[in-house]
């Protein structure tokens, strides 16, 4: 039989230990861990506030604060490995702070919970992640209008319903996934202001009886305010649901275009070759390039989903305010950080350097649809033509081309005519690719002279 464990962090109203199972169970050391120079953070901030009001001396407040530096630099040196008999990273550090300072260190939790205190953590731990993947979100909207510069002139089929739709500027493609970038962006800006909020100095779940000061750690910590509610500030987990529903969109943006690349890479598009730099091959076809970084984010954008969608089954039903069920928020945020962040690099190193477009390819591909059908419309409808009679006329006329095989690019001029009177020698310009792109010139459309607009807005926006 298991032997009991070594005394727990809680009060002598219990007279025996955990079970080793249990303990083991209980704990969340194992990736708590993650925190841990947040907790130590907190905890000067919350030693100095101490000091500050006369909860404790001055003199005590700088040794938890020198003794919590200490912990932080062995930790960062690998001397400070705590296992499952801390239970958790508050326990840990606080433990090893009394082992360094003597019986000072066990009054680094007065006025304090652990409830407030994992809050404050995550809450840090959030904000600085928050600006890291900003960061990472500008590099690859930088990737994106570099490499859309490039192929402002080239021409790539646009699709809706995955069949062909309209030629479009292959530059106001990659575009519309630095816009998609650009909402990930001041999404995450947004909630941003929401994760810095200050918990600290909620207790467990009522406040304390203790004068503390809450303004003054949140000052010290940098919040932008304090939370008004100190039920809500140790069990709200909005701010968390909220941080995992914007890492699930910038997947979500991620994964279309990874879907996209796997299409376009694929032999019966061949609109891209991808480098030996991002591709494998098969273990017995030796014939094959595998385009494994998109299909990667694509499976692993799932993975972040379900992060969300686990964190919203914890919380859809716990009463107020505190319940040990939120030591399940931790794992799905941490994990949700690496792999937001681990996909954003590996799809800005994929597109800055792992494809080439083949505009050759394109070229033929805009070219043999009938894509250019809603210009033949719109020329009628410039001539006075109402528009709906125009359409129904020309969908008689892709249907007379399909019927003999042959596109409406291979109509001659006298052939057209017999259409309609409306249709002259100058049509056979209108409906070429070149022009097509060029005279959709509205606002935010894909004509030339607006992408290269686009270009110079988004260089303008992540400058």
């Amino acid at each position: 039989m298991s032997q009991p464990t070594a005394p727990q962090p809680w009060s002598q109203r219990f007279e025996t230990a955990l079970h080793p199972a249990i303990a083991r169970f209980n704990a969340s050391i194992s990736f708590d861990i993650n925190l841990i120079e947040y907790d130590i953070t907190g905890s000067q901030a919350h030693s100095r506030m101490l000091a500050k009001v006369g909860i404790i001396s001055a003199e005590e407040g700088e040794l938890l604060v020198n003794g919590l530096e200490q912990v932080r630099q062995e930790y960062r040196s690998g001397n400070f490995n705590p296992g499952v008999d801390a239970e958790d990273v508050h326990f840990a550090v606080e433990r090893r702070l009394t082992e360094l300072i003597g019986d000072v260190g066990k009054k680094v939790h007065t006025a304090r919970s652990r409830n407030d205190q994992v809050a404050t953590d995550v809450r840090l731990y959030l904000r600085d992640q928050i600006r890291k993947i900003q960061d990472d979100l500008r590099t690859w909207q930088k990737t994106l209008v570099n490499k859309a510069e490039q192929y402002i002139e080239t021409f790539i089929p646009g699709y809706t319903h995955l069949q062909r739709a309209q030629p479009i500027s292959l530059a106001h493609h990659l575009l519309a996934y630095f816009e998609m970038a650009q909402r990930d962006w001041t999404r995450l800006d947004e909630i941003y202001n929401r994760v810095n909020v200050s918990p600290l100095g909620s207790g467990a779940l009522a406040g304390t009886p203790h004068p503390i000061d809450r303004h003054y750690t949140a000052e010290l910590l940098n919040f932008g305010s304090v939370g008004r509610n100190s039920l809500d500030g140790v069990s709200d987990r909005d701010f968390a649901v909220e941080f995992l529903c914007a890492a699930s969109l910038i997947m979500v943006h991620l994964s279309r275009l990874s879907e996209e690349v796997i299409l376009w890479s694929s032999q019966e598009f061949s609109f891209v070759k991808l480098s030996d730099r991002v591709s494998t091959g098969s273990s017995i076809m030796p014939q094959k390039k595998n385009p494994d970084v998109p299909e990667l984010v694509r499976g692993k954008t799932g993975r972040v989903f379900g992060h969300l969608q686990g964190l919203l089954t914890i919380i859809k039903g716990l009463p107020l305010a505190y319940n040990k069920d939120m030591q399940e928020d931790k794992e799905g945020i941490f994990d949700a950080v690496v792999t937001v962040r681990a996909c954003l690099e590996a799809m800005t190193i994929l597109v800055e350097e792992g494809i080439e477009f083949q505009p050759q390819r394109l070229a033929e591909a805009v070219a043999e649809d009938f894509s250019n059908a809603t210009d033949v419309a719109d020329y009628l409808a410039a001539k006075g033509v109402p528009f709906r009679e125009a359409y129904q006329l020309v969908g008689k006329l892709v249907k007379t081309c399909t019927s003999e095989g042959i596109l409406l690019k291979d109509l001659s001029v006298e052939r057209w005519k017999t259409f309609h009177p409306q249709l002259e020698a100058d049509i056979v310009e209108a409906i070429a690719p070149a022009q097509v792109v060029k005279v959709r010139n509205s606002y935010g459309g894909t004509g030339f002279e607006q992408v290269r607009i686009q270009v110079e807005e988004a260089k303008k926006l992540i400058a």
